[in-house]
């Protein structure tokens, strides 16, 4: 390598660093490798915005997920006959103001849920507590009927 090409490469890594500084690698992906490199530094937990959202109805199903850039928890409810969206803050748990589902995908997806949730025999958060009940040192990222 040349006296004058290494100047470059240090510049083109400096600028690299930079934009993971601004904005974190995962920022930009929105899959399973994302979300979990995200959650490292979450302090809520699937189950306890589970618990939070029994108060909007009841949860259908529960996700960690990326939003806008941002990691945040988001839990499908059923009330009556309509679908809400709550989301919560993964570090607080703090939960905003939970919207109706009118996007026909989401819709869609929530009709489902409920459908399969009429038919369990455990709520969602006994599922999921469950589950990492059995495996310990495990965090729930994701729980859905199915």
């Amino acid at each position: 390598m040349t006296s004058r090409a290494i100047p470059l490469v240090l510049l083109v890594a400096a600028i690299g660093c930079l934009g993971a500084t601004i904005f974190p690698a995962w920022a930009e992906d929105t899959g399973p490798a994302a979300s979990a490199a995200a959650m490292q530094n979450a302090a809520a937990t699937l189950q306890g915005v589970l618990k939070a959202s029994e108060a909007q109805g009841t949860p259908i199903s529960a996700k960690f997920e990326i939003e806008d850039r941002k990691l945040q928890l988001s839990v499908y409810t059923m009330k009556g006959s309509d679908f809400l969206e709550v989301v919560a803050d993964p570090n607080t748990g703090t939960i905003a103001k939970p919207e109706k589902i009118t996007d026909a995908d989401d819709l869609t997806e929530a009709t489902e849920q409920k459908a399969a949730m009429t038919k369990a025999k455990a709520s969602l958060l006994t599922a999921t507590e469950t589950a990492v009940n059995a495996n310990p040192g495990s965090r729930a990222v994701t729980s859905s009927p199915s």
